[in-house]
């Protein structure tokens, strides 16, 4: 790590003695940096940027004007407690976006991935968990708590629930609102969302094989039919795609213990 003296501080910011800074580091005009606050090697804070708390910054990730990274989560339980604010490299953070810290409750850490896009005013609350390459877009918030997969997109002015889960490769249509987990590779959309499909153009452009995704296609109408209970669909439709690691990540997401109930289709549009 160099000394804030020797890296490329803008004479107008603000940057605590006690950072640790990476080599290649640029902090621009009227920028803040706690005394916590660790920003690894090639981060860029544009301009206006406030970095607080035990906050971890990847490297080669650009934060832009007005974002608000690591002051004290919004949540009426915290008590000071000395939890922390993690995010990974080559993350893109525009302006105006909120991130907080863990909590006691929570596991003590909020977990930002790496390859991620947060655009204009997104909003990532205490104690999530956000895979990599995931993209929050314009206004779009996460409660506490939430665990968001791999390649995940969660659409323009859309709210996520507390504890929801959202799953790898899922797409949330904008202006949703997400009360329920929602499948790996699923589509959900609408104001108290259900789902609609699965992200066939997003496993597409990826690279998935025809046949994986032909196998997502049966598997999600087993899954959603009307006769039997979940627990039923789930065994059989692991035991007839137990070759598909697609449908795999599915089943092993539904038998996973969760606070929030799953994010289903209308009834009669399981198919």
């Amino acid at each position: 790590m160099s000394s804030v003296e020797t890296s490329g501080v803008h004479a107008t910011a603000i940057v605590d003695p006690s950072a640790r800074l990476g080599s290649g580091v640029r902090i621009g005009p009227y920028c803040v940096v706690g005394g916590e606050v660790t920003l690894d090697d090639e981060v860029v804070l544009h301009s206006h940027v406030v970095v607080e708390g035990r906050t971890t910054v990847g490297p080669r990730t650009q934060i832009f004007p007005f974002a608000s990274i690591g002051h004290r989560p919004q949540d009426l339980k915290y008590d000071g407690e000395t939890s922390a604010l993690s995010i990974g490299s080559d993350c893109m953070i525009r302006e105006h976006v909120t991130m907080n810290p863990g909590t006691e409750g929570g596991g003590m850490l909020t977990q930002v991935g790496s390859g991620c896009l947060f655009m204009v005013g997104a909003h990532v609350a205490h104690d999530c968990k956000i895979g990599d390459r995931v993209i929050l877009a314009n206004n779009a918030t996460l409660a506490g708590h939430v665990h968001v997969g791999d390649h995940a997109t969660i659409g323009g002015l859309s709210a996520v629930h507390q504890f929801v889960r959202i799953g790898a490769h899922a797409m949330i249509g904008g202006m949703s609102g997400i009360e329920h987990d929602v499948i790996p590779y699923g589509l959900a959309m609408g104001e108290r969302a259900r789902l609609s499909g699965v992200n066939i153009i997003g496993m597409r452009r990826r690279g998935f094989d025809k046949t994986a995704i032909q196998g997502l296609m049966a598997a999600y109408q087993q899954l959603f039919a009307s006769e039997g209970t979940l627990a039923e669909r789930i065994g059989q439709v692991a035991e007839e795609h137990d070759t598909n690691d697609v449908v795999q990540a599915i089943v092993e997401f539904v038998r996973q213990d969760s606070s929030r109930p799953l994010c289903r289709p209308k009834p009669g549009h399981g198919h």
